[in-house]
């Protein structure tokens, strides 16, 4: 069960990054472009956590999850200030 929550988290952060992305495309907006990158971090973290709980389980990949989750979180902080600023 943990196994496809798993993977549907990433499989679902992964759908909003592209329809961001999309989205962003179309109108160029840039807080479009952050969130967009927010979940690709996001994804690369769900993966990670799935490769860490069910595929490498004898090794601790807490760190390197952290880490794309964190850039992406920042990455929108920094879209959501850049963007507070400029208007």
């Amino acid at each position: 069960m943990a196994t496809a929550v798993y993977i549907l988290s990433a499989l679902i952060s992964l759908a909003c990054a592209v329809l961001l992305l999309r989205s962003y495309m179309q109108a160029r907006t840039g807080l479009l472009l952050w969130a967009a990158v927010c979940f690709l971090g996001l994804t690369l973290n769900n993966t990670l956590l799935f490769v860490d709980k069910v595929v490498v389980t004898d090794v601790d990949l807490s760190l390197w999850r952290t880490i794309p989750a964190l850039a992406g979180m920042l990455a929108l902080v920094f879209g959501l200030l850049w963007e507070a600023t400029r208007a």
